[in-house]
């Protein structure tokens, strides 16, 4: 799967992704072979990070 290029983007389908299809941020990077690092790092950089107890990216 290609990422989107927009930061916020990302963010918005990443979240869409683990609400409604995905268990976790790791079963959803190996299911659409996307890197679990580059998507960490983008979404820190906009000051969210990943919460397990949520399965979302949720603001820092």
């Amino acid at each position: 799967m290609d990422l989107p290029n927009d930061d916020f983007i990302l963010l918005s389908l990443i979240n869409a992704k683990l609400r409604d299809e995905f268990y976790s941020l790791e079963c959803l990077c190996e299911s659409l072979d996307v890197s679990l690092d580059e998507i960490c790092s983008r979404l820190n950089s906009l000051g969210y990070e990943y919460c397990a107890v949520r399965n979302a990216f949720v603001p820092c």
